[in-house]
């Protein structure tokens, strides 16, 4: 069972700036903003909701209301990741490897990675949904061998408990989750 949560939403300005399940994005964040001139930020505010609660914050959330401090690569990478749960698509699992080939660096997989691992909004940018080539491989098996029509939706969620879901900052048992959360039916 997984544990209960309240994840730290930070605003900058009124802009989400991290989502995460410690205090250390806000950490982060402060000692960027420190380096910033006084006119630069003018509120900084953190708040707190439930895991449940993240679908509803995700949905009401644009490209637009977000405060990402990151170099060029990163920001694209991270808005890649954002479309990934906010576009005309439903989300779906995606491997590390397809992921940057998406992100028009095929080649790169080891710094896009790094750019998902670090990604400072979780849920909101769903770095939970890109897991290890590995992983998709052995999902497609063994659907393949059940004759599902689908990876990783409804009934067959319960395959992320046998698979590695790949790294993630707040451990596999909370990415799983969110994982689950995110490719539930909704309704």
């Amino acid at each position: 069972m997984a544990r209960k949560v309240d994840w730290i939403v930070t605003e900058i300005d009124g802009k989400i700036a991290s989502v995460a399940a410690d205090y250390r994005h806000f950490a982060q964040l402060a000692a960027k903003i420190a380096q910033m001139s006084p006119s630069a930020v003018s509120t900084v505010r953190t708040h707190k909701v439930a895991t449940e609660q993240l679908p509803d914050l995700s949905a009401g959330t644009r490209w637009e209301d977000l405060y990402l401090i990151g170099t060029k690569f990163q920001i694209s990478v991270w808005r890649k990741l954002f479309d990934l749960s906010h576009g005309e698509k439903d989300p779906a699992l995606m491997s590390y490897t397809d992921f940057a080939a998406l992100c028009g660096n095929p080649q790169g997989v080891r710094p896009v990675a790094h750019a998902v691992a670090i990604n400072p909004v979780a849920y909101i940018i769903p770095c939970h949904l890109i897991i290890p080539k590995e992983s998709m491989d052995k999902g497609r098996e063994i659907r393949d061998a059940a004759r599902e029509t689908t990876l990783f939706k409804g009934s067959d969620l319960y395959l992320l408990d046998t698979l590695d879901v790949g790294e993630y900052a707040y451990g596999p048992v909370l990415k799983r989750e969110l994982i689950k959360l995110s490719l539930s039916p909704k309704g």
